[in-house]
């Protein structure tokens, strides 16, 4: 494939809206090298490795450990690769290591049964803070084995507050005013204006740069990291209004009830975007990728978005939860998602939708 037909640069905007980013289009196994030897370079010597998901919750929880032991060597890894991540921590981290997985959770135990055994044979010890929604059956099998795992309440705490009062030692004020503003963000509060720069600048900035951003000045960001952020906003605003306007209103029975879902499809800030469809009479919001995967975003109205998500390859909260529908077996696949806007993985998550039982399930 030639370079130029997955350049971002050299795309329109509407084009970009509709398609992934060039990194979708580097095979699996090339991806997986040039991550299998970041982690190996990052973690070969590290006293204490942190497998955290790379948004803003995540980072700020690596940003705290990093300032109790003075070091910590970052495992990046997506919800939708948490086994890898703890693959890599044994492969390539040395033994004794003090291990922190922050803000991931496993759909189900046996999905990193193997991976954490191995890890637990090998790291001295395995702390895991999270707050999203666990099953109880992953959260006693993973104590079970042997893992600190503390989990936060989702609608009261993001993980960075799970971190903060979890870790063994005193955490420095700019860094629980961090966790803090991060809250604001992970739980859709949105009362304070600098969780929005932090959502931004951990989305834009390569995890290291982001941690030690933090770590140094808190929630605070510098005006080098503030204008910087303006520029990159212009870009983003557009693919807002893009998702927005394409999005329609359907009406679905979820349980007992009778609920308005707003569905878009774009390569967007999922978050925003939702935002905008509640504001059009929704009372969730589903918000399909080009690269496959989707959001799904609650409200008072709709506190069941992680139920809906479990039934399509995902997890998360009441009000947020993500997931990549099992619907994409070869590229023609793909080729349809993006010229249909996604069609199959609305119908596949407004089934789910459809099909959940009256009651809400008992976590």
């Amino acid at each position: 494939m030639e370079d130029r037909v997955s350049d971002d640069d050299a795309l329109s905007l509407d084009r970009k809206s509709r398609l992934p980013g060039a990194g979708f289009f580097v095979p699996d196994d090339l991806s997986d090298a040039r991550a299998d030897q970041e982690v190996r370079e990052r973690v070969a010597d590290a006293v204490v490795v942190v497998v955290t998901d790379p948004d803003a919750d995540g980072l700020a929880c690596a940003a705290i450990v990093r300032e109790v032991h003075g070091e910590a060597a970052i495992v990046p890894t997506g919800p939708h690769n948490l086994a890898d991540g703890l693959a890599r921590a044994v492969e390539y981290g040395p033994a004794g290591a003090t291990v922190y997985v922050c803000d991931l959770c496993p759909d189900r135990y046996g999905e990193v049964a193997d991976e954490l055994e191995r890890l637990l044979e090998r790291a001295a010890v395995v702390h895991w803070y999270d707050h999203h929604q666990w099953t109880t059956d992953a959260a006693e099998k993973v104590r079970a084995a042997g893992v600190d795992l503390v989990v936060g309440e989702s609608d009261e705490e993001c993980t960075a507050d799970v971190a903060v009062r979890s870790v063994d030692a005193d955490v420095p004020e700019r860094l629980r005013e961090l966790a803090a503003v991060t809250r604001d963000h992970d739980l859709w509060v949105k009362e304070d204006p600098r969780s929005d720069d932090l959502a931004d600048y951990s989305h834009w900035a390569n995890d290291e740069e982001y941690v030690e951003t933090v770590r140094e000045h808190g929630p605070d960001l510098p005006a080098s990291v503030t204008e910087f952020l303006e520029a990159e906003r212009v870009e983003k605003a557009a693919l807002i209004e893009r998702a927005t306007d394409r999005a329609e209103l359907r009406t679905v029975r979820a349980g007992a009830e009778t609920v308005t879902v707003g569905v878009t499809y774009g390569r967007c800030s999922q978050n925003e975007v939702a935002g905008n469809l509640r504001g059009l009479g929704a009372d969730a919001a589903i918000v399909v990728k080009p690269a496959g995967s989707a959001s799904i975003r609650g409200s008072e109205g709709f506190e069941r978005c992680h139920e809906v998500a479990r039934r399509v390859n995902g997890g998360g909260h009441p009000r947020a939860a993500g997931c990549k529908p099992r619907i994409y077996d070869d590229m023609l696949d793909y080729a349809y998602h993006w010229t249909t806007e996604g069609a199959v993985a609305k119908r596949a998550i407004l089934a789910a939708f459809e099909a959940l039982p009256d009651e809400p399930a008992d976590d």
